[in-house]
């Protein structure tokens, strides 16, 4: 029986035609329903035209239906893919320009902090609205998120409808590994770990090369080949204190913690080299959506104008669909999902990363049991900031939203509290338009 997956956010070209091209390579899903939603009817053609491509060039029996629809697309559906983002360019760069002004200097800010917090604010309300459409027209169907901010936007959803089967998904998890098994000069199929945490902040619990501990050759590479050490200097730096790996970026992490952003001279040294996500350069991000905003036509154009590769790549999508309703063949990655006595010193019901096995028998997570301490206390400070911030969100409460801001790391190193409550309040008002389901839109 022909299966069917819908893509809400189809638009998001680079991941549809990628995860696409994925799901037609396993034979159970070759014939599968591709149902692509988005509300940029532009975005959508383009999509729309790689998929053709893809199913051209495999000579897949696929079926393809494209629609601004959203109930359209999921109704009936096996699994669904969201790739959205709520806003646009012109409101998300105040998430990072207006706490600049408070010398909050933030380079990505799509995960957490007081950036991040105001992304999942705006984009909540969304998701549970796809939800709401889920629950009543695809109520089985497996639910996979890649919508930053991951872990507050999967907490939410997860709270507001935990019959449902979603999980979160990242590439940091497979990336990093891969990028630690370089460094050491090991093939990735003679490696195995365990990595848990929060997304974005999740460690290797374990890394092993043929069975052996892996970390003291890591160790070594980091301090002994500088090219190495400056690769990723604020995650190496982490590293070198901590005793474990962290899965993102040190773009990423050089927000997430107080130790690297709060002064100039700080970034000067840590985050001016090649760390990934330029995290040195103060709102990098943005400046790539406005590039984006100029080139991604263009852009999307010469890709279409290239041979399509066929091949599978390293996106997990494809091969948890596959071992929940193609051919079984069970599958383990690294899943976003509530804490239920997984990792046991993390807020329970909070969104945690673990190790998850996908089969027939649907999403099954495996018990981490508590992490270090060390990293415990990281994870459980921007763990409970999400957390509160969700509640916030959920309550339409917008001194929650405050509190849950006075105590990330990099924030709380810059400001005082009234200088933060400022903060917030600006926030709140340059993002009106879309929190209207607040009591208030300003902290008293």
């Amino acid at each position: 029986m022909r299966k069917k997956i819908a893509f809400i956010g189809a638009g998001s070209f680079g991941f549809t035609r990628s995860l696409v091209r994925d799901l037609l390579t396993f034979p159970a899903l070759a014939d599968a329903e591709l149902a692509l939603m988005d509300i940029d009817p532009e975005r959508l053609d383009f999509a729309r035209t790689a998929v053709e491509k893809i199913i051209a060039a495999g000579k897949y029996p696929a079926k393809l239906t494209v629609t601004m629809d959203r109930q359209e697309a999921l109704k009936g559906a096996d699994g669904v893919v969201i790739t959205i983002l709520q806003g646009g360019y012109r409101v998300f760069s105040t998430d990072i320009t207006i706490p600049m002004e408070y010398k909050v200097d933030i380079n990505v800010g799509d995960t957490r902090g007081p950036s991040g917090i105001f992304r999942m604010l705006r984009t909540l309300p969304v998701m549970l609205d796809i939800c709401t459409d889920i629950e009543r027209l695809c109520p089985n169907a497996v639910v996979l998120n890649y919508t930053n901010p991951m872990a507050m936007l999967c907490s939410g959803m997860q709270k507001k409808f935990p019959h449902l089967n979603i999980t979160g998904l990242c590439h940091s998890v497979q990336g990093t590994a891969g990028m630690l098994a370089r460094w050491i000069g090991a093939d990735m199929k003679d490696i195995t770990y365990t990595c848990a945490g929060i997304n974005h902040q999740a460690f290797y619990l374990k890394y092993c090369w043929k069975g052996k501990d892996a970390y003291p050759l890591i160790r070594k590479a980091v301090t002994t080949n500088k090219e190495i050490y400056n690769a990723q200097i604020v995650r190496n730096e982490m590293f070198l204190a901590l005793d474990y790996y962290v899965t993102e970026s040190s773009g990423h992490n050089s927000e997430y913690n107080a130790w690297f952003r709060k002064r100039p001279d700080l970034i000067e040294k840590y985050c001016t080299h090649g760390t990934g996500w330029n995290p040195g350069v103060h709102a990098y991000i943005l400046n790539e959506y406005a590039k984006r905003s100029k080139t991604w036509r263009s852009l999307s154009r010469k890709e279409l104008a290239k041979d399509i590769p066929l091949e599978r790549g390293g996106e997990y999508a494809s091969s948890i669909f596959n071992a929940v309703f193609g051919d079984y063949t069970p599958f383990e990655f690294n899943g976003n999902i509530p804490n239920t006595h997984l990792i046991d010193n993390l807020p329970e019901n909070a969104c945690v990363e673990v190790p998850v096995l996908a089969s027939r028998r649907g999403i099954e997570p495996f018990h981490v049991g508590p992490l270090p301490e060390q990293l415990a206390i990281l994870n459980n400070i921007s763990s409970r900031c999400e957390e509160l911030a969700i509640a916030g969100a959920l309550t339409g409460d917008p001194r929650l939203v405050y509190q849950s801001v006075i105590f990330d790391p990099l924030t709380s190193a810059v400001l005082s509290l009234a200088e933060i409550r400022e903060m917030v309040n600006r926030m709140f008002a340059a993002n009106r338009k879309y929190l209207g389901y607040f009591e208030s839109l300003k902290v008293k």
